[in-house]
């Protein structure tokens, strides 16, 4: 049975491209053939600003929207984030939907599509990944990086990736899905 990758859409901003790298990396994930990829778009759960009244690790979710993130994230073994940068940093909605959670993480590695202006989201990916392993997800150093990615839009707003982005993408679905099998015993215990 193949493993389950997330692959996790971080903006909630309207008029967002991030919906377009996630179809694309989907699709190409699913040739890739070493994933189950399902598309998991933090907007779908309408997770407000961190609203539950225990502890994450605690797993006592009072809210419904707790409950669905809860289960979307605990079924996948790897995860993708596709990060825009804003600000230099991780959008938000990101640094929400991972506070939600706790156990959900723990020993399942995630890799970084990011995309941003000249510096391709470099700078949101390195301030993601010290928050991804306070909670027990393990970054992989493969990735990909969109520079300029509005000018990688054609006028319809579908993406066509260069041979590099394959590649690219390649490399990092390879990787993860090692480290996914690697960690599997942990997951299990």
């Amino acid at each position: 049975m193949k493993h389950q990758l997330n692959i996790i859409i971080g903006s909630t901003r309207p008029g967002r491209a991030g919906p377009v790298f996630a179809e694309w990396l989907e699709a190409f994930a699913r040739e890739h053939g070493k994933f189950e990829p399902v598309l998991t778009d933090i907007a779908a759960f309408d997770l407000p600003v961190l609203d539950e009244p225990h502890h994450p690790r605690l797993g006592n979710y009072q809210n419904d929207h707790t409950k669905a993130w809860s289960k979307a994230t605990d079924a996948a073994d790897a995860f993708v984030f596709v990060a825009p940068e804003y600000n230099y940093f991780v959008a938000p909605a990101i640094v929400n939907a991972i506070d939600y959670l706790a156990r959900e993480w723990k020993y399942k590695p995630a890799a970084i599509f990011s995309y941003g202006g000249v510096s391709g989201g470099l700078r949101a990916a390195q301030a993601l990944k010290p928050l991804l392993t306070s909670v027990g997800i393990m970054p992989i150093p493969e990735g990909v990086a969109l520079p300029m990615y509005q000018k990688l839009l054609d006028e319809n707003r579908a993406f066509n990736a260069s041979e590099q982005v394959a590649g690219g993408a390649k490399t990092m679905l390879d990787e993860l899905s090692r480290w996914s099998e690697a960690l599997k015993p942990m997951r299990a215990a």
